[in-house]
């Protein structure tokens, strides 16, 4: 028993000492730092000035860090609604017994293959553009030409055309998350409700739908964390500057600690109250739906 425990602390402390270097030491600085005025992440700690609340004030007083805020709360509730009808859609429909569903579900998940820059640029220049976009083109050929005169990377327009690009990109992951939950339910419940009259409809919201709360919860989780961690998009919209249509947190903190052209003199104290900001948000959005959203006593 001793030589047990000894050989699970031999093999477990390299990979604690490795967390806690790489994740918990960060974390733990991020967060101190946030309390205090400082020039540079690199910066000795012996060389930071205490502020107190000092940072979260200042933030709180910028009007971009509040239009970062709206431009994020967009992102996670119109894409989050878009991304998680479109997915469950698809994942009802590829479990319902039609042919070719391992084509499709590749089909689906292929744009979570291709690099995110790569995905950006494709719509950006292919689909799009006022030239040659995909969607210019096809509104002219339908004589649509309000439609086709769009200017979907216009200052008006951007943040949708983001959006629409993301949930594109994002609906496949979800869409096998949806697939696993409705695989895990018991076919004889669909038998019996058959059996017993009720239509794909019916079956669909009174057996798929309640036995998938914690799919729910777990797609909802997943898709704040990677809305809270939206950068790359926004970064490939606005290459240049962070344009207010197009900002988000993460992009008005990376601002903030490294500098841009519009921000000379960098704030590593303002970035680290940002990134605390963003991690209670999404632990606030967690604990609401550990209580809104209960599949403990559902039985299978």
């Amino acid at each position: 028993m001793k030589k047990n425990k000894k050989m699970m602390v031999i093999f477990l402390t390299p990979a604690l000492l490795i967390f806690s270097i790489v994740f918990i030491y960060p974390v733990i600085r991020t967060v101190l730092m946030s309390f205090f005025a400082v020039e540079r992440p690199s910066t000795a700690i012996s060389e930071w000035d205490f502020t107190g609340l000092g940072n979260y004030l200042n933030i709180f007083s910028k009007n971009t860090f509040w239009r970062s805020m709206r431009n994020l709360l967009t992102i996670w509730g119109v894409g989050g609604i878009a991304t998680m009808i479109l997915s469950l859609l698809f994942a009802v429909i590829l479990t319902s017994g039609i042919r070719f569903k391992s084509f499709f579900r590749a089909v689906i998940y292929m744009p979570n293959v291709v690099s995110a820059v790569a995905l950006a640029a494709m719509w950006m220049y292919y689909v799009f553009s006022e030239r040659y976009g995909l969607l210019h083109n096809f509104f002219g050929a339908l004589g649509l030409t309000s439609l086709s005169k769009i200017k979907w990377l216009g200052t008006d327009m951007k943040l949708w055309a983001m959006i629409i690009a993301f949930v594109f990109g994002a609906v496949g992951y979800y869409m096998l998350i949806w697939i696993s939950g409705i695989e895990k339910i018991p076919q004889d419940l669909f038998e019996a409700a058959t059996i017993d009259g009720a239509g794909k409809i019916k079956q669909f919201r009174y057996i798929t739908m309640p036995l998938l709360k914690g799919t729910l919860k777990m797609n909802l989780t997943f898709w704040s964390v990677n809305a809270v961690a939206f950068f790359v998009w926004s970064k490939m919209f606005s290459p240049v500057t962070s344009e207010n249509s197009t900002i988000v947190p993460m992009i008005y903190m990376y601002d903030l600690v490294f500098g841009s052209k519009t921000i000379t003199e960098t704030d590593a104290g303002a970035g680290a109250a940002i990134g605390c900001v963003l991690a209670l948000c999404v632990l606030l959005i967690f604990f609401l739906m550990n209580h809104l959203i209960k599949d403990d006593d559902l039985e299978y």
